[in-house]
């Protein structure tokens, strides 16, 4: 599998570059937002580590770039710790977030759980049924496709996954621990501000008013589900 890595900092590259080999990944490096983007028009990437600053093109702006066309796996990279920074993102297409300097076992386990994720989309769904409709609301899981009244609806593979589990068990209220077990595959411990950037995020893809949401509902004290309709 190929990975972007996109850092102006060319000894972080080199390094993670060393530690990712070792584990059978193919290396693409960028040292600018622009080049990354660049680089995912001419290849097949699985997944992106992402730089927030960087020159000529941040991470943000990249990732929104991508977020265009490419629904690949993305990772931020930076040296901000702060929640705002997470939230930030996490809202513009991001689907994990680790802080620098970084463990690089941790690194490479991160890396190693996205990309299975990623792989395995359809695994959370052992049935027949491929296409799951809720009112206006379908998603078609062999084509890994999702439409809001006729139209097609972009989401990262995070977004897509949570929406899948509700869509699936429409009135069935998931809390915020059950998401993120289930979409994470680990226990929850501190995931609720992530659980609940991706919930907003699919809610302004999906709806017509998310203030008011026709599907994706919040069940005040316990967690979400999608309405029966």
């Amino acid at each position: 599998m190929k990975i972007l890595v996109c850092d102006d900092d060319r000894a972080i590259v080199d390094a993670i570059e060393i530690y990712l080999s070792q584990e059978g990944y193919d290396i693409l490096k960028a040292y600018d937002g622009l080049e990354a983007v660049q680089l995912l028009q001419e290849q097949e990437v699985h997944l992106v580590l992402m730089d927030v600053m960087m020159p000529k093109m941040d991470g943000i702006r990249a990732t929104r770039k991508i977020r265009e066309t490419s629904s690949v796996p993305i990772i931020f990279l930076s040296a901000k710790s702060e929640d705002v920074d997470k939230i930030l993102g996490l809202n513009i297409g991001a689907d994990d977030y680790i802080t620098k300097p970084f463990n690089p076992l941790e690194l490479t386990a991160r890396v190693k759980s996205l990309l299975r994720r990623y792989t395995q989309l359809g695994a959370i769904a052992e049935t027949k049924t491929t296409v799951f409709r809720v009112g206006g609301l379908v998603i078609d899981d062999e084509r890994k496709e999702v439409t809001v009244d006729g139209e097609v609806v972009k989401l990262t593979p995070i977004e897509y996954r949570i929406l899948l589990l509700l869509v699936q068990n429409p009135g069935r209220v998931f809390s915020i621990a059950q998401i993120y077990e289930r979409i994470w595959n680990e226990e929850a411990l501190g995931g609720d501000n992530t659980v609940a950037v991706h919930i907003r995020h699919i809610r302004e893809k999906i709806e017509i008013n998310p203030k008011d949401p026709r599907y994706l509902k919040v069940v005040w004290g316990v967690g979400y589900k999608i309405e029966k309709e």
